[in-house]
């Protein structure tokens, strides 16, 4: 059996300002700080001779095609994204970039802004909108209820606050 994967379905192609302004760091940082770096370091074990036996030379190369990689993967979705700077009209209601406040049945909080697929991060309570939990949540108003499959249990939540950022990082 080969390697071959069918590719991962694109995600949706909405960023916050933040989350931009995350990409267009990181580009940043790959290619006018670490680049150059890894660039001086292969340069140099090329200089002690032979190549095919030296480790420093080895890895120095498959960390810059990673580096080149993933600056190309980073220019390339920083073209073709749209960044959502704005706040809904309507604030009542649960759209791209809210930050939301559920509440289960038993009283525990838990709170999640809805953002782009490049930029989330469970731990910050950052979901991307093509999650079950934000497709659940879009649309909906303050003290609606939605049900969420955790575990193969079905949890009920309610919605007590939602909340928009004032001033979005534009950048």
């Amino acid at each position: 059996m080969g390697r071959w994967r069918p590719p991962r379905p694109r995600g949706s192609r909405y960023i916050t300002p933040e989350g931009a302004a995350r990409m267009r760091a990181e580009v940043k940082q790959l290619w006018e700080v670490e680049r150059p770096r890894v660039t001086q370091a292969v340069s140099d074990a090329a200089k002690l001779g032979d190549r095919s036996e030296n480790a420093d030379y080895i890895y120095g190369k498959k960390r810059l095609r990673e580096i080149d990689s993933r600056v190309r993967f980073l220019t390339k979705r920083l073209e073709e994204i749209t960044i959502v700077d704005r706040i809904p009209d309507d604030k009542d209601k649960v759209f791209f970039g809210a930050w939301v406040t559920l509440e289960d049945e038993e009283e525990k909080e838990v709170k999640y802004r809805i953002v782009g697929p490049d930029e989330f991060n469970v731990k910050e309570g950052l979901i991307s909108m093509d999650s079950p939990v934000a497709r659940a949540l879009l649309g909906k108003r303050l003290d609606d209820e939605i049900e969420i499959q955790q575990h193969e249990v079905w949890v009920t939540y309610y919605i007590t606050d939602i909340e928009y950022p004032e001033n979005p990082v534009i950048d």
